[in-house]
C-alpha cells in the first residue's frame, strides 16, 4: 500500500497544524513522531503554522458562521489553526499519503504503521469524537486522520474557509466530516488518537481536555466553549450571554492541574528531550511563558522530570504509575 502503480515508492509526510499559542506543542509533537519512529526515512514531518497563511489575519474581526451561529473569528484563539487540517491533500499535490495531527498529540509508536496501513479504498481513516458530539451529533474526530490525498481532490481548506465568512460554510459540519461522502470513510483504532487515555496501548496520545493540557496549568483560559447544547439548550443561551455582555473569555477561569500525572511527566520527558538537542532553545521557552503560552513555572517543573525510557520502550515502561 505503500508504493504507486509502478511499484516506486508513494510519497508520505505527517502534517502538524499549530497557531502561535500551541507552537510549543507543535514541535514537541515533531519531536515525538521522529522519537519513536524505526521509519524517519520514508516520510516528511511538516508543521503548519496559520501564521504562514495570509488568509487566516484577512479575517480577523469578522463574523463566520460555527454551528448556526455567527461568531468573531480571532487568529488569538487557542484554536484557531484547525481548519489547516483540511490542507495537507493540495500540499501534497493531491498525490500519496498523509496523516494530520492536532499540536497536542503526542506519539509513543511509529506513525509510520498508520501511514503504511491498508486503507482499504477508503480517502479518510479517523476515528468517532467521544460524548455527545460522538453518539448524538455523529462528529468525526478530524483531529487525527489518515488521508490518500489522491482521493480528495475537493479539498481546498482556503476555499472552505472564505465560505464560512459569507455564511455558505459552517464550520461544524465541515470540521466534523460530516459533508464527505460516508463511503469514504474507515475507521481506525481508538489508540491512534487516545482522549485523554494513556495506556501501554495507546499509540497517540492526544491530550483533548484542553482546561487541563498539561504545559498550560494554572494560565488564563484563552479558548471559547460551545455555544450550542442539544442536551440542555439553555446552557448554549447563557454562554452566548456571557460572550456578549462580558467578552470571549470573560468567566473562563484558568487552566487546571491535569489529572493524570503520567502524561504531565510525558510531556515534560519529551520537552525535555527537546531543549537538550537544541529544538527549543530556554531562551523561546521563556518568550512563550511571557505569552501565556506555556505555564510560567515549566522550569521548574523541567528540573524536577525523568528522563524517558529509550525508544523504542513505550514511555509508560518506566513512568510513575501515580494517578
Amino acid at each position: 500500500m505503500t508504493s504507486d502503480s509502478l511499484g516506486n515508492p508513494m510519497k508520505a509526510s505527517v502534517f502538524i497544524q499549530t497557531n502561535h499559542k500551541q507552537i510549543t506543542g507543535a514541535i514537541v509533537a515533531k519531536h515525538a513522531l521522529r522519537r519513536y519512529s524505526l521509519n524517519n526515512d520514508k516520510f516528511d514531518v511538516q508543521i503548519m503554522d496559520s501564521r504562514d497563511y495570509p488568509f487566516f489575519a484577512a479575517r480577523e474581526g469578522q463574523e463566520y458562521l460555527r454551528d448556526g451561529v455567527k461568531r468573531t473569528w480571532l487568529n488569538d484563539d487557542l484554536q484557531s489553526f484547525t481548519p489547516t487540517r483540511f490542507m495537507p491533500p493540495k500540499l501534497m499535490n493531491y498525490e500519496g499519503r498523509a496523516v494530520v495531527i492536532d499540536p497536542d498529540i503526542f506519539a509513543t509508536a511509529d506513525i509510520w504503521a498508520l501511514l503504511s496501513r491498508n486503507m482499504e479504498d477508503n480517502a479518510i481513516m479517523c476515528r468517532m469524537r467521544s460524548g455527545p458530539k460522538g453518539l448524538i451529533d455523529k462528529c468525526m474526530a478530524s483531529s487525527v486522520m489518515l488521508l490518500d490525498c489522491a482521493k480528495l481532490p475537493h479539498w481546498d481548506a482556503h476555499k472552505s474557509f472564505e465560505a464560512m465568512f459569507d455564511f455558505t460554510q459552517d464550520y461544524q459540519p465541515w470540521i466534523c466530516l460530516k459533508e464527505e461522502d460516508q463511503a469514504s470513510i474507515g475507521f481506525f483504532e481508538t489508540q491512534w488518537n487516545d482522549f485523554d487515555k494513556f495506556s501501554l496501548d495507546t499509540k497517540l496520545l492526544h491530550t483533548t481536555r484542553r482546561k487541563t493540557q498539561p504545559w498550560k496549568t494554572g494560565l488564563p483560559t484563552d479558548w471559547r466553549p460551545a455555544e450550542r447544547f442539544r442536551l440542555f439548550p439553555p446552557a448554549a443561551w447563557i454562554m452566548r450571554a456571557r460572550r456578549k455582555l462580558f467578552g470571549e473569555y470573560a468567566f473562563l477561569g484558568n487552566y487546571k492541574q491535569h489529572p493524570d500525572r503520567n502524561q504531565e511527566a510525558f510531556f515534560f520527558g519529551l520537552l525535555k528531550e527537546c531543549i537538550q538537542e537544541g529544538k527549543i532553545s530556554e531562551d523561546f521557552l521563556r518568550a512563550e511563558m511571557a505569552q501565556n503560552h506555556v505555564r510560567h513555572d515549566a522550569l521548574e517543573v523541567l528540573a524536577n522530570t525523568p528522563d524517558l525510557p529509550s525508544a523504542p520502550l513505550h514511555p509508560l515502561s518506566a513512568l510513575s504509575q501515580a494517578a
